[in-house]
């Protein structure tokens, strides 16, 4: 039996709530992801969030499924500018560059729609690498890491390298900042069991990235 529906075609945000020991309905949201005039980067994500929720909790109502469903969207912003999922390896080989010896925030919204009212969170990390070389960037490149990645780099994989800074949620670079999700999903009445998974990956974070500082959890 299903606990909520995720709207989401993210195969990051599926690894990181079955981690919470849920069960969960998985729904592709179809709507348009371009930024609109003016839009902040905040902005930005939210209304995405919000949309791909109450696309799904459409869905399930016309599928006569009754479920809490949630959205999100991450963007990575640098310098006020989003970096979109890069089109193709030269774009991405920018991305890596603008970031490269820089700091940059990363942005996800979390929306959870129950009945007529859709409910979300905000949250911000700050993350800088370290100077990049070419040898670095295109060796990155040829990992393919970079495809279908907000700001052209995954946290959890090889880019992990990369990075000398993180303050906040690692689990928001990824794609899903997971206490705020949690909050949402039991205010919502959903039932989230003790999280020692969680722990255990915070933990496993810490010991394989010495290296980073700055105040990050998971």
């Amino acid at each position: 039996m299903h606990d909520f529906c995720l709207a989401s075609s993210s195969p990051q945000r599926k690894k990181l709530l079955e981690n919470l020991n849920v069960e969960f309905l998985i729904v592709e949201p179809q709507i348009d992801e371009g930024i609109e005039t003016n839009e902040s980067p905040s902005e930005y994500v939210v209304r995405l969030a919000i949309e791909k929720s109450n696309f799904g909790h459409r869905l399930c109502v016309e599928n006569q499924v009754h479920l809490s469903t949630v959205g999100a969207d991450t963007c990575v912003v640098i310098a006020g500018e989003i970096l979109p999922k890069p089109k193709n390896a030269a774009q991405a080989v920018q991305y890596l560059k603008r970031l490269s010896g820089a700091t940059h925030e990363v942005h996800t919204a979390v929306a959870i729609t129950q009945g007529n009212e859709c409910q979300y969170e905000l949250v911000t990390s700050l993350v800088r690498f370290s100077t990049l070389s070419t040898i670095q960037i295109q060796g990155y490149i040829e990992t393919n890491e970079w495809r279908n990645r907000a700001g052209a780099y995954a946290i959890q994989g090889v880019a992990a390298a990369f990075v000398s800074y993180l303050n906040g949620s690692y689990s928001n670079v990824v794609g899903l900042p997971l206490n705020e999700t949690i909050e949402l999903l039991r205010n919502a009445g959903v039932t989230v069991p003790d999280y020692n998974k969680i722990v255990q990956a915070q933990q496993l974070v810490k010991l394989d990235n010495e290296h980073w500082t700055g105040d990050f959890h998971f």
